[in-house]
C-alpha cells in the first residue's frame, strides 16, 4: 500500500485535530506536517514528499489563496483540497484558477473527506459537475481563458509544438476552455460521463498536468486550441 503524504493547513485546534485523527484512520495516510506558516508550508511542499495540502481557506493569519499559488509554482504536484467555513463564489473562482484539486465546505463527512484524499492524491480533479456549471463561476473561468487565449493569439502556427493529443482529447480540452461541464460535454459529443473523465484523464498523464485549468493553460500557450470573442 503507497502512503499518501498530506500537510494540514488549518488554524484551528479543534478543526486540524479532527481532520489529523480522520486521516490517520485510512491506515495508508501519513501527515508529514501541521502549519500555517507560509515558509514552512513551501518548505514541506518544495522537498519533493508531499502528495496532498489541506488548506482552510478562512485562515486569518496568512492568505491562503497566496499559499496556494506558491504551492503550485514550487510543488505542482501536489494536489491541493480547500476547505471553507462557507461557499464563497469568489474563493471558489479563485481555487479553480489557482488549480486545486477539490473545494469542500469544513462541513464535509468523514467518510467523503478521506475519499477525496484518496482520489486526489491519483490525480483526480474533483471539482464537480455541480461547481462548474454554475453560471457566473462558469462565465468567470471562460473570461480568464479567453483573456489568456488573446494574450497568446499572436504564436506563429508554423512554431507550434506537435500536439501529444488526440483529435478527440483536444476537441474536449477545448470544451473545458469554454467552461463547460463533464456533463455537458458529454451531451454534446453524445459520449458517457465516465468516457469524458477517462479522455480528461489521458490529458492530464500527457500534458504531465494536476487539472483541468493547467491543461487548458498549456493548451492555449502551445496554440492547440483557442477562445474566440462572443459575438
Amino acid at each position: 500500500m503507497e502512503t499518501i503524504r498530506v500537510l494540514i493547513v488549518e488554524e484551528q485546534p479543534l478543526l486540524r485535530i479532527g481532520i489529523h485523527a480522520t486521516l490517520e484512520r485510512m491506515g495508508d495516510c501519513e501527515i508529514v506536517g501541521e502549519t500555517t506558516d507560509p515558509a514552512e508550508i513551501l518548505t514541506i511542499a518544495g522537498d519533493g514528499r508531499l502528495d496532498v495540502a489541506l488548506i482552510d481557506t478562512g485562515l486569518t493569519g496568512a492568505d491562503p489563496l497566496e499559499i496556494a499559488r506558491q504551492m503550485r509554482r514550487v510543488a505542482p504536484q501536489v494536489a491541493m483540497i480547500m476547505l471553507t467555513p462557507a461557499e464563497n463564489e469568489e474563493d471558489l473562482f479563485q481555487s479553480i484558477k489557482v488549480g486545486a484539486a477539490a473545494y469542500y465546505t469544513r462541513d464535509i463527512g468523514l467518510e467523503e473527506l478521506r475519499e477525496a484524499v484518496r482520489k486526489v492524491s491519483r490525480g483526480e480533479y474533483l471539482m464537480n459537475d455541480d461547481v462548474l456549471a454554475r453560471p457566473q463561476i462558469a462565465s468567470r473561468v471562460l473570461a480568464s481563458f479567453r483573456a489568456l487565449s488573446e494574450e497568446e493569439e499572436e504564436v506563429d502556427n508554423a512554431q507550434k509544438e506537435p500536439s501529444p493529443l488526440s483529435s478527440r482529447e483536444i476537441e474536449i480540452l477545448d470544451h473545458i476552455a469554454r467552461g463547460r461541464s463533464n456533463k455537458e460535454i458529454a451531451k454534446v459529443l453524445k459520449i458517457s460521463d465516465q468516457t469524458v473523465k477517462n479522455h480528461i484523464t489521458s490529458i492530464l498523464k500527457k500534458l504531465a498536468v494536476n487539472d483541468r485549468t493547467a491543461a487548458v493553460v498549456y493548451a492555449l500557450k502551445h496554440g492547440w486550441i483557442t477562445i474566440e470573442k462572443e459575438q
